[in-house]
């Protein structure tokens, strides 16, 4: 592994598994990402075993912290007892001890949203916020992680929440996915969003809400429509928020 990084990142997803090298001091990564295809069939065997081939791919040292952001509430030493991106063999596992086991060595896992948060609050659109920070992640779903003071409040699905009897979850209503396939424009798609985070600004009182995913490149389209109190800024680590969140968290965790 290339001197300049101190940790090793991988994000895991339903379509391709990303992987980097990281320099915690920049919060970016220290070589090219490699991606590879999520298997068809995603057991718990198949996407280990590529995590593994990213490791050896990068000659990650033994000393090097290892963190996989994963796509599911992470509990440590519990069983996964949902799963919506992967194959359905994940539920009933370990997460952490299956990634442990096929390494060979012991590694970090973390919910993806939750990496995603970790990183812009470390190196991103948030750092240096005090109070209670709302990380969103605007995709097919709704992802999002709370950090307070720099400390995550893991595991949170604040996409699922109940906007309305009409609207059901916030994300079949206000997601990314959603806008498109309804073919909203970003003006009206914006006034889902002002009620979804509206909703979240008076369960939570945050103090800064950061709005990730691919939808954050084009934000000055929709993000100033977004009728809040709040301040709500663009995410700034977009596509590499998993891997650098994964990478400093797994070095936190380290002893």
């Amino acid at each position: 592994m290339i001197e300049t990084a101190q940790a090793f990142g991988v994000d895991i997803g339903g379509s391709g598994i990303k992987a980097a090298p990281v320099d915690l001091e920049k919060g970016d990564f220290a070589e090219p990402r490699l991606k590879i295809l999520t298997p068809e069939v995603s057991t718990p065997q198949a996407v280990a075993a590529i995590v593994k081939q990213q490791l050896d791919h990068f000659e990650v040292p033994e000393s090097a912290p290892v963190g996989i952001a994963f796509p599911a509430p992470i509990k440590p030493g519990q069983k996964l007892d949902f799963m919506a991106n992967l194959d359905q063999s994940w539920i009933g596992v370990d997460v952490t001890e299956v990634f442990s086991e096929a390494c060979g060595r012991p590694v970090v896992v973390v919910n993806d949203a939750d990496a995603a948060g970790l990183a812009e609050v470390q190196y991103g659109a948030a750092k240096g916020q005090e109070g209670l920070v709302i990380a969103t992640t605007l995709g097919t779903g709704i992802g999002t992680a709370l950090i307070y003071n720099g400390q995550l409040i893991p595991n949170t699905e604040l996409g699922h929440i109940i906007l309305s009897a009409k609207h059901l979850d916030a994300e079949k209503y206000a997601s990314s996915a959603v806008r498109e396939n309804e073919d909203l424009g970003y003006k009206k798609w914006a006034k889902r969003l002002t009620k979804y985070y509206g909703l979240m600004e008076k369960y939570f009182n945050p103090d800064l809400f950061t709005v990730g995913g691919g939808v954050s490149r084009v934000s000055e389209k929709f993000l100033p429509y977004v009728d809040i109190k709040t301040p709500i800024v663009p995410a700034k680590l977009r596509n590499q928020a998993g891997i650098v969140g994964a990478a400093y968290y797994a070095s936190t965790k380290q002893q």
